[in-house]
């Protein structure tokens, strides 16, 4: 009898990760637990703690899978026919667009309110967006559509913007979040980069919309949730 073949630590990974999407898309993130990942995924807890430390780390690694996979940075790069300021806006409305990565998002929201997981998600997003927005943002002030002596810093300030529209990181009323948006186009505007078009604020409406239903900031969440695990502690 054929002895069963073993799976390499990237193919666990890789189905653990499998798992972990399709459960946090059919139950949320907060309703799955680790035995539930590893059930789907065929195989023991402790294969887990080889691959991540935790759900939060699960949730992180998939949210950049999500990205690289279908970068709208990379969609609008080489796009002859649009200008900066114009690449900017459409990759803006494919980001908005992304329905799964989205979804995904909105799960992520509430273990935002843990300090160590937000520092992480800024520092990543610094690491990876910054230098594509300062990349977009040098192409516009070359052909003249975005007139701005503030690229380096507008290419440091986009990337948290989505962290401060979170009421799970700055508590706010659906109402409130409306009225920072507006904020921020006109300081975004003032500074020379003009985003404000229907198309856009359409997504971002709905944007707003979502993230008001999800149980982010506006209710407690149990003590201890959302902190990160150590290798081998408790499962959430």
């Amino acid at each position: 009898m054929a002895r069963p073949v073993k799976k390499t630590p990237d193919e666990w990974k890789k189905e653990i990760l499998n798992a972990a999407q399709e459960l946090f898309s059919s139950k949320g993130y907060e309703e799955t637990s680790i035995s539930d990942i590893m059930e789907m995924a065929g195989g023991a807890k402790g294969m887990f703690y080889r691959c991540f430390q935790s759900k939060e780390d699960v949730m992180h690694t998939l949210g950049n899978q999500m990205f690289f996979e279908n970068n709208p940075f990379d969609a609008v790069k080489e796009r002859k026919d649009l200008n900066g300021l114009q690449k900017i806006k459409s990759l803006l409305v494919l980001n908005q667009s992304d329905t799964e990565r989205n979804h995904l998002n909105r799960q992520a929201i509430p273990i935002l309110k843990d300090p160590h997981i937000l520092a992480t998600a800024i520092k990543e997003n610094r690491r990876v967006l910054t230098p594509l927005w300062l990349e977009l943002l040098e192409e516009g002030q070359k052909d003249g559509s975005i007139k701005t002596e503030y690229a380096k810093e507008l290419s440091e300030l986009l990337p948290l913007i989505n962290f401060w529209l979170m009421p799970s990181v700055f508590p706010a009323t659906e109402e409130e979040l409306h009225h920072k948006y507006h904020f921020v186009m006109k300081v975004l505007d003032h500074m020379g980069l003009p985003l404000f078009d229907d198309e856009i604020v359409s997504f971002t409406e709905k944007f707003i919309n979502d993230i008001s239903e999800t149980p982010c900031g506006h209710t407690s969440m149990p003590e201890n949730a959302g902190k990160i695990k150590e290798k081998g502690g408790n499962e959430p």
